[in-house]
C-alpha cells in the first residue's frame, strides 16, 4: 500500500481526457427529477400538517422549509449541470478531507448537535449541516477519481479508507448511511475492474461486520428481531414497521385519496421523513407507490445509460456512483417500509423532508446531468 490517501496527481492524462463536452443535458432525466421533487414537496406538506401545527402552530412550516431547500438545491443543480465535472477530479482529495473533518466535528462541543440519542449534525449558527449526507457525494467523487487509474493491490488502502469514513458515520450512530456508503464503494470498486478474488474476500467480511454492528447496539438488535418477527412487539420496537404496513395496506389498489391519510396524524413515526413512502402508499395505493418505485428505476437506468456513453473512466465511474447511490438509498427506504428490509432510518431521495439530504442529492444530480453532456 503506497499511501493511505493515494495521490491523484500522478494519474495519467487519459483518465481526464477531454471528449467533446458541448452537448445538451439529458432533458428527460431533468424533467423526471423536477417532477419527483415537485411531488415530494406536495407529499411533505401533506404528511407534516399535523406535526407542523403541534410543534410550530403553522401548518405550512415544513413545506416552507422544504421549499427553501429545494430552491437552494435547484440553484446548485443548475450550477453543477454547467460546471465541467472533470474539474472535480482535482478536487477529490480536498473534498474527502473536508468531509472527514466535518464527520469529526459532530463530536465537538459547541459544534456538534445531539438529537434523539445521535450526533449527526454540525451547527454553523446560520445553517445546520449533516456531514454524513455530504460524505456520500465526496466519497463518490474521490473513489471515481482514484479508481479511474490503474493501480495494483489497492484493496488494503480501499478497506482502510472505507473503514475510516464509515466508522465515523457509525459512531454518530447512523448505520443506514453507513450501509449506503459501503454499497456505493463496493459497486465502484467492482466496476473499476478489480479482481474477482477481492470480492470473494470483501463480501463475507462486509456481511459479518454489518451483522455484528446490527446486534451490538440494543436498538439495532431490536429492529433486526422486529424485522424477523414483525408481529412480536407491535406496540414497542415493531411499532413503526407495523404502522407503515397498516398505512400501505389501507391504501389498497388506488389509495384513500391525496390528503386523506390517517397515519400522518401522529400514528406513523417520521411520517414526513423516513416513513414518507408509507404515506404515499396509503394515499395513492399500490399503483401510486409502484409508480414512484418505477421512477427511481428509471433514474438509475438513465444514469447507467449515461455512464455507458462516457469514454473516459472518471466520468463513467462518477455516473455509476451517483446512479448506484440513488438506487441503493431508495431501495433501502422502500424495502424497509414494505417490511422487506429492516428499518435503518434513511430518507427517500428527492422526496423526504430534510435540507442536507435534498441539497446534496440535487448537487449529485447536477453532476450527472453535466456528464450527460459529454459526447464520445
Amino acid at each position: 500500500m503506497k499511501s493511505f490517501f493515494p495521490s491523484l496527481r500522478s494519474a495519467s492524462k487519459k483518465s481526464v481526457s477531454s471528449a467533446s463536452h458541448g452537448g445538451a443535458v439529458d432533458r428527460l432525466l431533468l424533467l423526471v427529477i423536477i417532477a419527483l421533487c415537485g411531488f415530494g414537496l406536495l407529499i411533505v406538506y401533506d404528511a407534516s400538517v399535523a406535526i407542523a401545527i403541534r410543534d410550530f402552530n403553522n401548518p405550512l412550516y415544513f413545506i416552507q422549509e422544504q421549499g427553501k431547500w429545494l430552491l437552494i438545491g435547484g440553484v446548485i443543480l443548475l450550477f453543477f449541470s454547467r460546471f465541467d465535472y472533470r474539474r472535480l477530479y482535482g478536487l477529490a482529495v480536498p473534498l474527502l478531507m473536508s468531509t472527514i473533518l466535518l464527520l469529526f466535528a459532530v463530536f465537538l462541543p459547541g459544534l456538534g448537535v445531539a438529537a434523539l440519542g445521535a450526533r449527526r449534525w454540525v451547527d454553523f449558527h446560520f445553517f445546520v449541516l449533516q456531514p454524513a449526507e455530504f460524505a456520500k457525494l465526496s466519497l463518490v467523487i474521490y473513489l471515481a477519481a482514484w479508481l479511474s487509474r490503474p493501480e495494483k493491490e489497492r484493496l488494503n488502502a480501499f478497506l482502510l479508507l472505507l473503514g475510516m469514513v464509515v466508522g465515523l458515520v457509525i459512531l454518530e450512530p447512523d448505520l443506514g448511511t453507513a450501509i449506503i456508503l459501503v454499497g456505493i464503494a463496493v459497486v465502484l470498486y467492482f466496476f473499476s475492474g478489480a479482481p474477482i478474488r477481492h470480492f470473494v474476500l470483501l463480501l463475507p467480511i462486509i456481511t459479518i461486520v454489518l451483522f455484528i454492528l446490527a446486534i451490538a447496539a440494543p436498538y439495532r438488535f431490536a429492529r433486526l428481531t422486529t424485522f424477523l418477527h414483525p408481529e412480536a412487539d407491535t406496540q414497542g420496537a415493531g411499532y413503526q414497521m407495523h404502522q407503515s404496513l397498516l398505512a400501505i395496506g389501507s391504501g389498497g389498489w388506488f389509495g384513500i385519496g391525496v390528503g386523506e391519510s390517517r397515519q400522518k396524524y401522529e400514528y406513523l413515526p417520521e411520517a414526513n421523513t423516513d416513513s414518507i413512502f408509507a404515506i404515499i402508499g396509503e394515499e395513492t395505493g399500490f399503483f401510486g407507490a409502484m409508480g414512484v418505485a418505477i421512477v427511481y428505476l428509471f433514474i438509475v437506468w438513465r444514469g447507467y445509460r449515461i455512464a455507458t456513453r462516457v469514454s473516459q473512466p472518471f466520468g463513467r465511474l462518477l455516473a455509476l456512483g451517483i446512479s448506484s447511490w440513488i438506487g441503493i438509498q431508495s431501495t433501502i427506504n422502500i424495502g424497509a417500509m414494505v417490511a422487506l428490509l429492516p428499518l435503518t432510518g434513511v430518507p427517500l431521495p428527492f422526496i423526504s423532508y430534510g435540507g442536507s439530504s435534498l441539497i446534496v442529492i440535487l448537487a449529485a444530480t447536477g453532476i450527472l446531468l453535466n456528464i450527460s453532456r459529454e459526447r464520445n
